[in-house]
């Protein structure tokens, strides 16, 4: 028996593979897309397997595969596998940050909040405790010498 709801027949939209091919190759650099959100985009909501199995069927051809995600920012590849771990290596050489075989949508979505990303205030990037402008390791050699200084400081009298 096939799922879904009988009551409610599914509009059979035209199958055009190339309309789902030029969603997915539009992906830019360093933002993700999921299934559901290429399928709108080439004209077929709600038809997101469909786009999973396209994608799976193309082969020969050059596409961001690595930027298509699940509708929660998850990688559909079992986590630990080889396509699971090129996954997170491509997204990872663009930028995309990967934590726990998820991707933060908000923040690498396509075109998830035009707003926030031409509004929003810059970025601070982090710095690393040794690497903060003025801020010097301490040596052995500065550490005594401290110690020198406090222990030659003159007592005061009461």
């Amino acid at each position: 028996m096939k799922s879904g709801n009988p009551k409610r027949p599914r509009a059979k939209a035209p199958i055009d593979p190339a309309s789902i091919l030029r969603a997915i190759r539009s992906i830019p650099q360093g933002s993700v897309a999921s299934y559901g959100e290429l399928a709108a985009r080439a004209g077929l909501p709600g038809r997101a397997r469909l786009v999973g199995r396209i994608l799976a069927e193309t082969t020969g051809e050059k596409l961001p595969w690595h930027r298509v995600l699940r509708s929660d920012g998850r990688i559909a590849f079992p986590p630990g596998s080889r396509l699971f771990r090129d996954q997170v290596r491509r997204l990872a050489g663009e930028g995309i940050v990967v934590v726990r075989g998820r991707v933060d949508l908000a923040r690498h979505g396509w075109d998830r909040n035009l707003d926030a990303a031409l509004w929003a205030p810059p970025v601070k990037k982090s710095i690393t405790p040794s690497r903060k402008a003025g801020h010097r390791q301490k040596t052995p050699e500065a550490s005594s010498a401290n110690a020198a200084h406090v222990m030659l400081r003159p007592l005061r009298s009461r």
